[in-house]
């Protein structure tokens, strides 16, 4: 592990893994720390990913102030770490709730983004619904074993209060979040308590309001290139969601995952990888190709 000072002193820690063109990745949750990512599917082989663990959570530290952990106020996290890496641009991946801190960065920092690649992203940062037509999707999975636990759970989950009121009921409501409940999904799963910090859950969204007409405004006049990433039988965000976030953005290429879920690098690691790197492949020729053209224009 790696450190870097943020803004206020606090120490942050990141991990690097994998070989090429660096993408900045932020976890989910919220407050889960970097290690459920893995290497993303094998994402790692034609890419250096860069996997921060949110402060409070893994190897970083908890600082004082617990309102530092809010989703807007993260943003300079992300900043500090760009800067620290002495990257003028940087292509950004935003999975889960990481989406949410994603979408808030590149609302504040447009032209330090070169690709912006929202995977299962949640939309609330932005103020909009992730979970339209979620009961279709549960009731397509009906002929599942685990099925009617995964569902009553599921319900307790959703109306709970608080994340450590949902923590009880998350273990039987995972099944509906991958795309296939396997040994590997399991494992997964089974490590989501030990990854995460409920102190973080709890102030991820605390307090904050989000600038709807702002934010949209902003992300409706981003200059790079967007990669929406949905799992077909996600729950948070559903395929349908995705497809209607899909209009906040003036450049965007949506990919709905056939059976996927909320970790689509688990579900199919080749479809996830290969959707990805051809998303960051063109995005890097097209830039190339928009430099040369500048140059030999002058």
């Amino acid at each position: 592990m790696e450190t870097f000072t943020s803004y206020d002193g606090t120490e942050l820690a990141f991990r690097t893994v994998g070989d090429g063109p660096p993408l900045l990745v932020l976890p989910g949750g919220p407050g889960r720390a970097a290690a459920y990512l893995g290497d993303l599917g094998g994402l790692a082989a034609t890419r250096t990913l860069i996997l921060p663990d949110t402060r409070g959570t893994g190897a970083s530290a908890t600082p004082a102030d617990p309102g530092t952990f809010r989703v807007d106020r993260l943003v300079e996290d992300v900043e500090a770490l760009r800067r620290h890496l002495r990257l003028d641009r940087v292509d950004l991946l935003g999975h889960s709730a990481g989406g949410s801190l994603a979408l808030l960065y590149a609302a504040a920092h447009p032209d330090r983004l070169t690709g912006l690649v929202l995977v299962t992203p949640s939309f609330a940062a932005v103020g909009a619904a992730s979970d339209l037509d979620a009961e279709r999707v549960i009731a397509a999975r009906a002929a599942e074993p685990w099925h009617a636990g995964a569902v009553a759970a599921y319900r307790k989950v959703k109306s709970a209060r608080s994340f450590a009121e949902a923590a009880p009921h998350r273990l039987a409501f995972e099944p509906l979040m991958y795309g296939r409940w396997d040994d590997a999904a399991r494992a997964h799963a089974a490590a989501d308590p030990a990854q995460r910090s409920l102190a973080v859950s709890e102030n991820y969204y605390a307090g904050y309001t989000p600038d709807t007409e702002r934010l949209r405004r902003r992300l409706g006049a981003l200059p790079c290139p967007v990669l929406l990433l949905a799992g077909e039988l996600d729950l948070w965000p559903t395929a349908a969601s995705a497809t209607a976030a899909a209009a906040l953005f003036p450049d965007v290429t949506l990919a709905v995952q056939p059976g996927g879920g909320h970790y689509p690098w688990l579900d199919d690691p080749a479809a996830f990888t290969a959707t990805v790197e051809d998303f960051l492949h063109r995005t890097a020729a097209a830039r190339a190709a928009t430099t040369a053209a500048t140059f030999s224009s002058r």
